[in-house]
């Protein structure tokens, strides 16, 4: 399998990028760091600048077709920055529209609610996202990982870093149904 991870230059919450890659290549599988500009993504251990990570591809080189998943990393800056541009917006649409699974954890549904896709969906988040997913049509819930598949596509969400380990055991289960 071939996993885009989608990340801003800004700042993603750094475990919320490493430990979601490190199940997805320790599985055998390739991870690709997308970005909305070339170089580095900042790293943050909560507030705190953490490591760098070269980025792969560009948001406006890469589409949906290329691949058999998309993990959206969380932290504050990294949704809040990717929600505001259009190219990657449109990206996850892509996902969404093409029927490739997303696994999306703790304030990176933030993107989806910017991409209108968690009308009629059910989503585990950090607790701040609660309104903003009701107001987007999705439901909120407080469960350690949810797979929902009321959609285009599964969507695999958590609340924290605490949930990681189900996470990662969710979206490789999940993607790998859809790659066969």
């Amino acid at each position: 399998m071939r996993i885009a991870f989608l990340t801003a230059p800004e700042g993603v919450e750094q475990i919320e990028l490493t430990k979601p890659w490190q199940a997805v290549t320790d599985a055998g599988h390739e991870a690709v760091l997308v970005s909305t500009r070339s170089g580095e993504v900042q790293g943050f251990n909560h507030l705190d600048k953490a490591d760098t990570f070269p980025v792969d591809r560009t948001v406006d080189e890469v589409s949906a077709q290329e691949f058999d998943g998309l993990v959206l990393p969380g932290g504050v800056a990294n949704p809040d920055a990717l929600r505001m541009d259009e190219t990657a917006v449109g990206l996850v649409k892509d996902f969404f529209e093409q029927g490739i699974p997303v696994a999306a954890v703790c304030h990176a549904p933030w993107t989806l609610v910017e991409a209108d896709v968690v009308s009629g969906r059910e989503v585990a988040s950090w607790p701040s996202l609660r309104t903003d997913i009701a107001n987007a049509g999705g439901t909120w819930v407080d469960e350690e990982v949810k797979v929902d598949t009321n959609g285009p596509n599964v969507l695999v969400t958590s609340r924290k870093p605490g949930d990681l380990d189900a996470f990662d055991e969710a979206l490789l289960r999940e993607f790998g149904r859809r790659a066969g």
